[in-house]
């Protein structure tokens, strides 16, 4: 499809959404359009098409309500137990992050806090900030105001400990633990993909003999986190290669002393069943043997040296979550089952309603954002929708949250991420390479259109709960 004619796109935003502040009237629509190209693993250069897409002033008798709001970021408008740290529980049929202090908090969360490493980013940073602590004051200062209450993953952990104390600020972190991973490099095997840890045949090494000791080793890591109030909890991993072919990848090993390999003879021999007779209901039952054995060997280690904080998972992706045997598995040990969620204009109802049937818990969107073309950036890499502009980024951020808002067990996202890739960095994950991801460039500036929807989105997070429970 051919781009739309410019002043039919300017004729629609300017129908159908300003102003962009919500001035507490009903709007004469419920939808409006934005043009976007999906991304498809392998297949670039998809077709632009329009998408329905839901925002704040499109939402038929949504008033927007003053709530009280704490340092953390929950409202004050009902208390419950408090344990100093944070927990979830469901209240009225909905889910819920449940503060320090015991309030109901949403995460709004942005990954990769983090200083950029190029030549650029490196410039631009020495010239605009005195120091590490003058750019996380001023960041954690902008957050705060856009509505952000959380930093995710890939962040400067340190940077963010150091400021949450220095100035008893509330933000909350999570820290990504890399059990496999870590196993991996040890064991051999493993290589980079885009975006995640590759492994033979895509096999991870949780039946190894070594892998139990290794991670009551590893999680003593947690230690120097377990008295941190504003540390929210541990992601074990990242987008583990969890699914339907893991039961060939572990047959076909050429190694056949390989524990993996043994155990999924074995288990094959126990149900009486041939390769031949494999079908795709044993490989998913197969996929939801593996994912329980890490999830209950790390969540485990764990809780060994920390109780406090909670166990968030591994970052499901894919296929996988869509497979109800290993989100049932993850259910089983996290206390919050995460999820990456790429290659939809909006999360899936059905999908998240089966999340809440297969586990019982709650679930929060760990990675998700759009790119943009206005951007300058190539956006080539990297799994998120393309649009034309910063203002579609923001229509967008708006319509994937309104729709988790939705959802009654989903307590909260992370946007990936603060900083737009720079393809001049070196040694860059490949799939980190020219895309326009970030709230800034690379030269530190906000993309303020984006920023403003956030804020909206944001600011607002409390009365669309409500808004939607009474709807």
């Amino acid at each position: 499809m051919k781009f739309l004619p410019k002043f039919v796109l300017i004729l629609c935003v300017a129908f159908f959404v300003l102003p962009l502040q919500s001035t507490g009237q009903t709007q004469s629509c419920s939808t409006i359009k934005v043009e976007a190209r999906k991304w498809v693993k392998d297949k670039p250069n998809q077709a632009w098409a329009l998408f329905d897409t839901q925002i704040i002033d499109s939402l038929k008798y949504f008033k927007p309500a003053k709530v009280k709001i704490n340092a953390y970021g929950s409202k004050q408008t009902e208390r419950l137990k408090a344990t100093g740290f944070y927990r979830v529980e469901k209240v009225n049929k909905r889910w819920w992050v449940v503060d320090p202090e015991g309030y109901l908090n949403i995460q709004r969360v942005v990954n990769a806090l983090r200083q950029g490493t190029s030549e650029k980013n490196i410039q631009t940073f020495d010239s605009m900030y005195k120091s590490t602590e003058d750019w996380t004051n001023r960041t954690y200062q902008q957050f705060a105001d856009f509505g952000f209450n959380g930093i995710g993953s890939w962040s400067d952990t340190e940077a963010v400990q150091a400021e949450n104390k220095r100035n008893n600020t509330k933000m909350s972190y999570s820290v990504t633990l890399n059990f496999m991973s870590s196993y991996g490099k040890k064991h051999g095997g493993t290589y980079q993909l885009p975006g995640n840890i590759g492994y033979p045949h895509q096999c991870i090494f949780v039946f190894d003999k070594e892998f139990v000791p290794f991670c009551d080793e590893y999680a003593k890591i947690v230690l120097s986190y377990k008295d941190d109030s504003n540390l929210i909890g541990f992601f074990s991993d990242n987008e583990l290669p969890f699914g339907s072919g893991n039961l060939q990848g572990y047959l076909t090993l050429t190694d056949s002393t390989d524990a993996g390999r043994i155990f999924a003879q074995n288990w094959l021999k126990s149900k009486k069943l041939t390769v031949s007779q494999i079908t795709d209901n044993v490989r998913e039952e197969f996929a939801g043997v593996v994912a329980d054995y890490y999830y209950r060997i790390v969540s485990a280690a764990i809780r060994k040296f920390d109780k406090n904080h909670l166990y968030l998972g591994s970052r499901l992706h894919g296929s996988p979550k869509h497979t109800e045997s290993i989100v049932r598995a993850a259910g089983k040990y996290c206390d919050v089952v995460s999820i990456n969620y790429y290659g939809s204009w909006g999360p899936d109802p059905i999908l998240m309603k089966e999340w809440d049937k297969w586990t019982g818990k709650p679930f929060m969107i760990t990675e998700f954002y759009t790119k943009a073309m206005d951007s300058g950036m190539a956006n080539t890499t990297g799994a998120g929708f393309t649009v034309h502009t910063q203002q579609d980024r923001g229509f967008a951020y708006q319509h994937f949250c309104l729709g988790l808002l939705q959802s009654k067990n989903c307590v909260g996202w992370h946007w990936f991420r603060y900083q737009d890739n720079d393809p001049s960095a070196k040694g860059v994950d490949p799939s980190n390479l020219d895309s326009n991801k970030g709230l800034l460039n690379t030269e530190y500036q906000w993309y303020k259109p984006l920023i403003k929807c956030m804020k909206q989105l944001n600011e607002n997070v409390y009365s669309l709960v409500d808004y939607y429970d009474k709807n």
